[in-house]
């Protein structure tokens, strides 16, 4: 089942433009290494749940992943072969829009070796650039 929100004010959402960096969200809060976005994009709830999969899949019921983004906005497309006008086109898919400096995954309960290999398996799924870093501690 693909991840979205229950409900929402309004059914299909403008386009905007995603600019400057991200001022919330940014640091390790949950776990104790995180994936941080170095790009501005919107990562499909697809992409998200591939990666939630692939992650458990390596860890083995090992720690804890947390994901910190969730797709909020929806995303609208005409059918193929339609004329232009008629209004917009029906949401298709739910993406989160996510700033560079993001932290999109956290992992908890595993050496750093393990969340780094987990977080490669990650990023391989994500269509933005990524980094690995760790909480920092006494800040």
């Amino acid at each position: 089942m693909p991840t979205m929100p229950k409900r929402v004010k309004y059914r299909k959402a403008q386009k905007g433009r995603i600019r400057g960096n991200a001022t919330r969200g940014n640091t390790v809060a949950f776990g104790d290494f995180g994936l941080q976005a170095l790009e501005p994009g919107m990562v499909h709830a697809r992409h998200i749940e591939a990666g939630r999969v692939a992650a458990a899949h390596f860890m083995q019921r090992e720690g804890r992943i947390y994901i910190r983004i969730f797709p909020h906005k929806p995303v609208s497309r005409k059918p193929l072969e339609t004329r232009m006008g008629k209004g917009k086109g029906e949401p298709e898919f739910w993406t989160a829009i996510v700033k560079p400096g993001t932290v999109m995954f956290e992992i908890g309960g595993v050496n750093e070796d393990v969340a780094k290999a987990a977080f490669l398996r990650i990023a391989h799924k994500m269509p933005v650039k990524t980094r690995f870093v760790t909480r920092r501690h006494g800040v």
